[in-house]
């Protein structure tokens, strides 16, 4: 069975979804109000995800003013050795944490992608976890293609997904093949989720042949990245290596972005 994980408590498999909360699909809740909610609204219950192999769960929550849900992700695993990729190939000191979940989301908004969900660390029954915001309504990309709906605008689109593509390769998420881990809502807004599989510690990119096109304001956040600004943002939930190793598969990025607008031009090349 392929690994369809934190995507399908998120998403399901049809547009047909209705948002407990005022939202009719996509996130309920953005920002700071999403993460404070995240933080402290009350359990109100659970229901086990079958499906997928880290086996999340679909948490709902209130606040007493609104109810939401949230997908609940507590895997933290790492394996020595050598792995096999189920996208091919293979990997040394494999890791899969949902800690990467959170250190996700803190990287888009440094970057202001608008890809990742709401996503904080919360505490249950005495276990860590990530606690990632529901998009209400969302199809996966899987389910999208599989049923030839075609966005509306191909443009927005498209610049949505390089956005989507630039953020797996900047954190090497090794299951980043796995389309069942975007989502589109009605509105064809795209979200990337399940990046528990992100920030390994090596530095080259993993394919960046999927690179072609890039925003111009996500190079320019590329650029401001540092050490200490990422320290001080993703250093709760990620090592002084993955860092490391992010920095250099940022100035690798950076580099061949240059090189395609010297070949191609910034016309054909930024957006």
């Amino acid at each position: 069975m392929k690994r369809a994980l934190v995507v399908v408590a998120l998403a399901g498999s049809a547009w047909a979804t209705r948002a407990p909360a005022q939202e009719a699909y996509g996130l309920a809740l953005r920002g700071e109000a999403a993460e404070a909610f995240l933080r402290t609204a009350e359990f109100v219950s659970k229901k086990g995800i079958k499906i997928g192999i880290t086996h999340p769960d679909e948490y709902t929550l209130t606040d007493g003013t609104r109810t939401c849900r949230a997908a609940w992700k507590t895997i933290d695993e790492f394996k020595r050795g050598v792995t096999s990729l189920q996208g091919g190939g293979v990997i040394v000191d494999f890791t899969d944490s949902y800690k990467h979940e959170i250190a996700a989301y803190e990287l888009d908004k440094l970057l202001g992608l608008e890809l990742v969900p709401p996503t904080v660390e919360r505490t249950f029954g005495g276990r860590k976890g990530s606690l990632q915001l529901w998009v209400e309504g969302a199809m996966t990309e899987a389910d999208r293609k599989q049923k030839k709906i075609a966005p509306p605008d191909p443009r927005t689109w498209n610049e949505q997904m390089y956005k989507v593509r630039l953020l797996h390769q900047l954190t090497d998420n090794t299951d980043f093949r796995n389309i069942n881990n975007v989502l589109s809502d009605p509105s064809f807004r795209v979200y990337a989720v399940d990046c528990s599989r992100g920030f390994t510690i090596y530095g080259d990119l993993r394919a960046q042949k999927e690179l072609v096109r890039f925003s111009r304001s996500v190079l320019e956040a590329m650029k401001a990245l540092d050490r200490p600004s990422l320290q001080a943002k993703l250093g709760p939930w990620l090592g002084g290596p993955q860092i490391d190793s992010l920095l250099k598969r940022r100035d690798k990025i950076l580099a061949l972005a240059a090189k395609h607008i010297a070949e191609r031009g910034e016309a054909a090349v930024l957006y």
